[in-house]
């Protein structure tokens, strides 16, 4: 499967505008976790590396890495798999979003007084983030 291009017709748009080109780029399977694993490595990952902490399979991990390096949103080193600056850039605009993601999510697990089930549904990604010494 070709990776979305900017102008030309994507996943909920004729038009392949921008914003929805990257929508479905990211929206496909294990796109958004192998971004969060790349940019929270410190270090470039081989695919083996990437394949375990994303936990998923070759063929999946190899088809959604020949999507983002066309995108020019990953890159590999000799070292690995890594950001580009573009993908770096991607990830600190996610950040907000995300933030708002975590307390949104907190807010409806309030109002249904489903607290222990939000937190057994909570993604995989978020207890892996770092906390601050707040938290």
């Amino acid at each position: 499967m070709k990776f979305p291009k900017p102008g030309q017709p994507v996943r909920g748009s004729q038009t392949g505008h921008p914003t929805m080109a990257l929508l479905d780029l990211l929206g496909r399977r294990m796109s958004l976790r192998v971004l969060w694993e790349l940019a929270h490595a410190g270090q470039p990952l081989t695919f083996r590396e990437l394949q375990a902490v994303a936990e998923t399979n070759p063929s999946l991990l190899n088809s959604r890495l020949k999507e983002l390096r066309a995108a020019a949103i990953v890159v590999h080193h000799t070292g690995g798999y890594g950001l580009s600056e573009e993908g770096q850039a991607l990830v600190r605009l996610m950040t907000p979003l995300d933030e708002w993601a975590v307390a949104w999510g907190a807010r409806l697990g309030a109002e249904d007084g489903a607290p222990a089930a939000l937190q057994a549904m909570q993604d995989p990604l978020e207890r892996d983030r770092p906390r601050s010494k707040e938290s």
